[in-house]
């Protein structure tokens, strides 16, 4: 089931997002945030944007988000979108599921743009934001230095409905699945 998440799924959350933070270069973060820390980021998404989960019967294994692209006001239709799948669950298409909720769920609240980071080389998260219409539009160079080395970050882009020259302010209403 896809539902939005809440701050009671944190310590889930973290079982799923520890180990890309300790043992990849996927996240920039080195350690683990706190559930604590977990339940605000939850929390503050949800107040302006979306954060859904995949719950199965056996508990969460995957968790999908959008939140604010930046923080000027000109920016508020665009968002940043983040996928994360448990390592015993991947490349079983349940990131391409939730994922590909999320994208729904933005367009119907009003946003026009979804951008996406990904830390290269990454083959399948490429491979998943380009099957789901993402395209790239450029790359930073050297941005992020974990694990001894310097990291490039790869953006993909997905227009998520036409532009329209006097576009209405995007919602923030209850996912309702």
């Amino acid at each position: 089931m896809i539902r939005q998440a809440t701050a009671d799924d944190a310590a889930a959350i973290l079982k799923i997002y520890a180990p890309y933070c300790t043992d990849t270069v996927i996240s920039f973060e080195s350690a683990s945030p706190s559930v604590d820390e977990m339940k605000a980021r939850i929390e503050k998404c949800n107040a302006t944007h979306l954060w859904i989960v995949d719950e199965e019967a056996d508990g969460i294994f995957a968790y999908a988000y959008a939140g604010p692209h930046r923080d000027r006001e000109a920016y508020r239709w665009s968002v940043d979108t983040s996928v994360y799948v448990d390592g015993a669950k991947r490349r079983t298409g349940l990131g391409t599921k939730l994922y590909t909720r999320l994208v729904v769920e933005l367009r119907e609240r009003g946003f026009y743009n979804a951008f996406a980071g990904v830390t290269l080389p990454n083959q399948a998260s490429v491979n998943l934001h380009e099957k789901l219409g993402f395209r790239p539009v450029g790359i930073f160079h050297n941005v992020g230095y974990k694990m001894g080395k310097w990291h490039d970050v790869g953006w993909w882009h997905l227009v998520l409905k036409d532009h329209d020259q006097d576009p209405a302010e995007p919602t923030t209403r209850s996912l309702l699945i």
